[in-house]
């Protein structure tokens, strides 16, 4: 884990990349045991089909480069796409929306569920990586319900940081969906904290949504990982 999380940071640094794609993002943490979606990276049309037909419709494309911080604004993202006819239009809308280095085009699992969290990790001058846990999605900004803890914490703190969000009940059994799995969560938690102990040139990591589907299952479906830290501190 440790090895090839630092070979996907060296990488990016070699290239002096200011972030992580979201493919290699979501790399990393699937390293550290945080839950992704399912998903291929894809150098043209064919291979989206072929990526596409193995995850199962409806899937996701999004543009994907290091470059590429904020997706949804620079057009590079179509949802619930329902057969190779719409993602042949999704495709190509995609690859001719950004004048950008692309690292390829993700296909990606579609992952239904009407809640959403976020994680994060940021690190403070004081106090070195702080771990974030609050209410997602584009409420994140508008509602500003978020929990805090210095790495490195235990399960007891990560639950404690479940249960401090005011919007906690979002977490409990929801209109006939199963509670969340707020175990996995807390490992996600716990592994954000780590990374931020293990890897010195991470600056920042969102995860913003992690949904909650109507079984109670966790998936990050969208990771920036920012560079910036203490490069010397890997």
């Amino acid at each position: 884990m440790m090895i090839e999380s630092m070979d996907l940071i060296k990488t990016a640094l070699d290239k002096r990349q200011r972030a992580l794609s979201e493919y290699t993002s979501k790399q990393l943490l699937r390293a550290y045991g945080i839950p992704v979606t399912q998903e291929t990276l894809v150098q043209n049309f064919t291979d989206a089909v072929s990526a596409a037909d193995a995850i199962g419709y409806p899937v996701v494309l999004k543009a994907c480069s290091p470059e590429l911080m904020h997706k949804t604004e620079a057009a590079c993202i179509a949802l619930g796409i329902r057969d190779e006819s719409e993602l042949r239009e999704a495709y190509q809308r995609i690859v001719t929306a950004i004048d950008l280095d692309l690292e390829g085009v993700l296909v990606q699992e579609m992952i239904a569920g009407q809640r959403e969290v976020v994680l994060g990790l940021s690190r403070d001058p004081q106090f070195g990586p702080c771990v974030m846990f609050g209410l997602g999605g584009i409420m994140t900004e508008i509602i500003n319900d978020t929990v805090f803890r210095v790495a490195p914490f235990d399960r007891i703190e990560a639950l404690d940081m479940l249960s401090e969000l005011r919007s906690s009940a979002i977490l409990d059994d929801f209109r006939g969906q199963a509670a969340a799995d707020s175990e996995t969560i807390c490992t996600a938690l716990m592994a954000l904290g780590q990374i931020g102990l293990d890897h010195g040139a991470v600056a920042e990591i969102d995860i913003n949504p992690m949904i909650i589907d109507p079984a109670g299952r966790v998936v990050a479906v969208d990771a920036l990982v920012v560079l910036g830290g203490e490069q010397n501190g890997q």
